[in-house]
């Protein structure tokens, strides 16, 4: 499964293949991986839960465009064969301008429902950039820009690849305050409400029983912030949703449970603080206090960024202009 070149410096890429069909990515005989290799001239291997690709460098690089597509159809158990190998290595790179350049890891493959996500705008895909390569994002903008949605679709895509051993999701649910109590029902009837948005997330993410399930056997959790109180989240993908009406204290709080092996989101709209002092909203007091620390990267959406409905657009400006946030990205 090689092609050989011995004049240009060797290098080498791995890539997982966690949650991939083996025989369907590497083909019966391994005839998959020897046509990828032969259009490269790169050698191809299949190890374990890895295809190691090492050749020259454009043609690894190359190379690495097709094989993510392989596996992201391996993945989703979509059978393929050498045509459509080739097919693959004559399109552009995704992501990439006219096929060039090194195309970056948008995709996200959800195995149970059988879907494909992908960045809608170019603020998108730094927004999942920034989710993958740190331990706290904290993605800020309007209403419509997916920060919710992208969050729990990366989650998600995690927990299938087995990075991590849960997901929990949680939301400060402002409007309830203290009567929170006096609400009828059990505690989940009590919340519920504003925690449904999440709840909607995942649903569109995982087969209905398998939510259920993951709920159930605490695989995915799903609380107001108040409840993250004294523990400790490892293992786990973290995500604080509608953090502008989180309080300075609160999200203190919630920022020092991280654990061992944890990665957090934080999503929020500045437009939006319902709390009766603005001013003491935690994503706020972050912006100022947390920027150019390592490992935490700030994104900011704007109105280009809404997937909605186009009037959400034109909605949001509108307030804009009244005299609100301008949802700029310095802003």
């Amino acid at each position: 499964m090689s092609g050989s070149s011995s004049e240009a410096p060797v290098v080498r890429t791995r890539l997982s293949a966690e949650g991939a069909d083996q025989l369907l990515l590497a083909g019966i005989n391994d005839v998959h991986l020897s046509a990828l290799a032969d259009l490269f001239d790169c050698q191809v291997v299949l190890r374990n839960d890895e295809l190691i690709l090492s050749g020259p460098a454009e043609g690894v690089e190359a190379c690495r465009s097709v094989a993510e597509r392989m596996l992201e159809m391996a993945r989703l158990r979509r059978s393929f064969g050498t045509e459509d190998i080739r097919r693959m290595a004559a399109m552009p790179a995704p992501g990439s301008e006219n096929g060039g350049g090194a195309p970056r890891e948008d995709a996200l493959v959800l195995p149970g429902v059988q879907k494909v996500i992908r960045p809608k705008s170019e603020g998108q895909g730094e927004y999942l950039q920034a989710i993958r390569d740190n331990d706290i994002a904290v993605g800020i903008g309007p209403a419509g820009t997916g920060k919710t949605y992208l969050a729990v679709a990366m989650g998600v895509a995690t927990l299938y690849r087995k990075r991590v051993r849960r997901i929990i999701l949680t939301r400060p649910a402002v409007e309830a305050g203290e009567a929170l109590g006096f609400l009828p029902g059990d505690i989940r009837e009590k919340v519920d409400p504003y925690l449904r948005p999440l709840y909607d997330a995942l649903e569109d993410m995982m087969p209905p029983e398998r939510v259920r399930r993951a709920i159930e056997e605490h695989t995915i959790e799903i609380a107001p912030l108040a409840y993250m109180r004294g523990r400790t989240l490892s293992d786990a993908f973290i995500i604080l949703d509608e953090a502008q009406n989180a309080t300075t204290s609160q999200m203190k709080m919630f920022l020092t449970r991280l654990g061992l092996n944890s990665r957090t989101v934080i999503t929020g709209d500045k437009t939006q603080i319902d709390l009766a002092r603005p001013e003491d909203s935690g994503l706020l007091e972050i912006e100022e206090i947390l920027t150019g620390i390592e490992g935490i990267e700030f994104v900011y959406l704007t109105d280009r960024d809404v997937v909605r409905h186009r009037l959400v657009k034109d909605i949001i400006r509108a307030y804009a202009e009244r005299g609100g946030e301008t949802g700029r990205r310095d802003g």
